[in-house]
């Protein structure tokens, strides 16, 4: 079922590098240096650097995958199923044999279309040695002429047919049906295009098809955005996918639709994207998350959210940590917030160091400049700071006397403490 829902801004590429005390590196979780007795002891900084990332308005919404290429071929012409050369399932290429009929009956036909074109030609023949130039004779060599011509056609529809006793794949993938076995008759009922290898012809019919192939190197997802977002994308628009199984894939927007389709009285209008490349292990149906991507924009400053103070009238401020370790408090311009990042638009230059939070283990938060993710708060209080072995904290394990830690970002914008 495909889920129709908003659009929103994406970081591309984040990898946001903070520093604890200058020697350890963070990359959204915590890492505490040294031993336990000099963690107890030393009061840390966390700092980021402001780096340049890009942010994508991307809308969201989810489809299905579905194969480029599915073919139904058929024989061109009548005989009866000599061999039958592949199974359900089997992988083909273009151009492999899949199967092959008795020509006994199309050389007949063969041979009958020519003895029809060559009585059509002495007839072409006599009319024009014995014209007397009237009327009457132009129109007859007109009629025989004509006459020539359709015999020719019929030559060439024989010949063709003959060609076409051995089926060949006229694109590769993978069989996934077929309709005919040994000893069958089949004759020519397709409905579809004459193929261009082996006389195949591609029929509109999967219940009377010898075979159907259903390609596996090229894909596309059907799926739907809501009439608030369809005049956003447009085609040529880049689309990140995401199978359920976790693949990650990129695509293209091909087509938007201008027809919607109306569920529960809202409006949805169909969207078709192509997946660029190949990819291994996609499967005809299978649920993709989309994020189709209708603005970007490149080398945008940004600092952790976390970083960034708002006073009371509105004004921004980050504070700068130098090589020394001095601190200044710098006033700057903030655009955007997307997840755990903030757009700095004045005030600060690419490599700047700034501070995220400040704390001591075991003496209580000495002012930090935001907090934890979760809304969790820096060690306070009496408790003691101990690192498990290795220097890392556990997943969602506790600060002492203080918030949650673990995994995750930076929250919004905090307040000084």
């Amino acid at each position: 079922m495909k889920r129709v829902r908003t659009r929103t801004w994406i970081i591309i590429g984040a990898a946001v590098v903070l520093v604890l005390g200058g020697t350890a590196v963070y990359v959204f979780g915590f890492a505490i240096p040294g031993s336990q007795q000099q963690a107890q002891a030393q009061s840390f900084d966390m700092t980021a650097q402001a780096s340049l990332e890009t942010l994508e308005q991307t809308v969201t919404t989810s489809g299905t995958l579905t194969p480029l290429v599915n073919e139904t071929v058929d024989f061109e012409g009548s005989g009866t199923v000599l061999t039958v050369d592949v199974a359900e399932g089997q992988v083909v290429t273009a151009g492999q044999q899949l199967a092959t009929i008795d020509t006994l009956t199309l050389d007949a036909e063969l041979l009958e279309a020519k003895a029809t074109l060559a009585s059509a030609q002495a007839r072409l023949a006599d009319a024009k040695s014995s014209s007397s130039g009237s009327a009457a004779d132009k129109a007859q060599i007109a009629a025989d002429a004509a006459a020539v011509e359709v015999a020719e056609a019929g030559v060439d529809s024989a010949q063709s047919a003959l060609d076409g006793a051995t089926l060949l794949a006229p694109v590769a993938g993978t069989i996934t049906s077929i309709g005919i076995e040994v000893g069958d008759t089949v004759g020519s009922s397709s409905s579809g295009s004459s193929g261009g290898m082996g006389g195949s012809t591609s029929s509109s019919s999967s219940s009377t098809s010898a075979f159907t192939i259903v390609g596996t190197d090229a894909w596309s997802v059907d799926a739907t955005v809501g009439e608030s977002d369809v005049a956003l994308i447009a085609a040529g628009d880049a689309v990140h996918l995401t199978t359920d199984d976790g693949t990650t894939l990129e695509g293209t927007v091909s087509e938007v639709g201008m027809l919607p389709s109306t569920s529960s009285g809202a409006a949805a209008y169909p969207v078709t994207v192509t997946v660029d490349g190949t990819a291994d292990g996609l499967f005809d149906g299978v649920a993709v998350d989309l994020e189709i991507v209708y603005e970007s924009r490149a080398d945008v400053l940004t600092v952790p959210s976390a970083a960034v103070t708002t006073g009371d009238d509105g004004t921004s401020t980050v504070t700068l940590v130098g090589s020394d370790g001095t601190r200044t408090t710098a006033t700057v311009t903030v655009g955007e917030t997307v997840g755990n990042l903030t757009e700095i638009t004045a005030g600060l230059s690419e490599g700047d160091e700034v501070l995220v939070a400040s704390f001591t283990p075991g003496e209580g938060n000495e002012g930090s400049t935001g907090g934890f993710p979760g809304g969790g708060g820096f060690p306070g209080g009496d408790g003691d700071f101990t690192p498990p072995d290795g220097g890392s904290f556990p997943d969602g394990g506790n600060f002492p006397s203080g918030g949650q830690g673990g995994q995750g970002g930076f929250g919004g914008q905090g307040s000084n403490g």
